[in-house]
């Protein structure tokens, strides 16, 4: 598997393009915000040749939705997220306003929904579908077990977690997860999380404070 990230919008949030061989591609939670970032993300897709078959969410506060609207437009694929953060679609103008970002980009109905356990094909990747409440109600992994990878959007972070003083958010809920869902995965996998620097599941084990 091929991992590209870029860190977009004013939350230096982690928009993944993940492919293999087959060229055949998705896109984890698009950030681009603005028409540089946009643009950076696409010229990308399009230098490697790239196929975007699935446009995924692990959640969808206003930061790792940005790009689903131009994503969708583009490579003609609606995103795919858990229905309980289906809501999020319809609060995003309420969002940016709540984190004073001007209102430039559109909100974007799902295509979808994603449940525990769903596989995801992307050519020869398979994605497992992580339901872990606690960051929002909605929010998942993407588990990539044969190469023993993790997609945790802002459930857990290097030596950190998701923030839960937001709609939505369960502290105890969200550790009790990572605990049980997260913790529970081989400890070498490495996390690619929403902000910030990857980590792995042994790391977070032995280091992390708020677990």
């Amino acid at each position: 598997m091929t991992i590209k990230i870029f860190a977009f919008n004013p939350f230096f949030e982690n928009t993944y393009i993940i492919y293999d061989s087959s060229k055949q591609a998705a896109i984890i939670d698009c950030g681009a915000l603005t028409t540089t970032e946009q643009q950076q993300l696409h010229t990308y897709i399009t230098q490697n040749n790239l196929t975007i078959t699935h446009l995924l969410n692990t959640h969808l506060h206003l930061d790792h939705q940005f790009g689903n609207y131009f994503a969708a437009n583009t490579y003609g694929t609606l995103p795919l997220a858990h229905i309980l953060d289906e809501p999020l679609v319809d609060t995003f103008e309420q969002q940016c306003m709540l984190f004073g970002v001007p209102i430039v980009a559109h909100n974007q109905k799902l295509g979808g929904h994603l449940n525990e356990n769903d596989i995801i094909t992307i050519g020869n990747i398979k994605l497992q579908v992580i339901h872990t409440p606690g960051h929002t109600q909605g929010g998942i992994c993407f588990w990539c077990k044969e190469e023993n990878i993790l997609f945790s959007g802002d459930t857990i972070f290097k030596e950190s977690v998701g923030r839960t003083d937001l709609p939505g958010g369960n502290h105890n809920q969200l550790v009790s997860n990572i605990q049980n869902k997260i913790f529970t995965l081989p400890k070498e996998t490495v996390i690619y999380t929403g902000h910030g620097p990857q980590t792995t599941v042994e790391h977070e084990i032995n280091n992390n404070p708020f677990i």
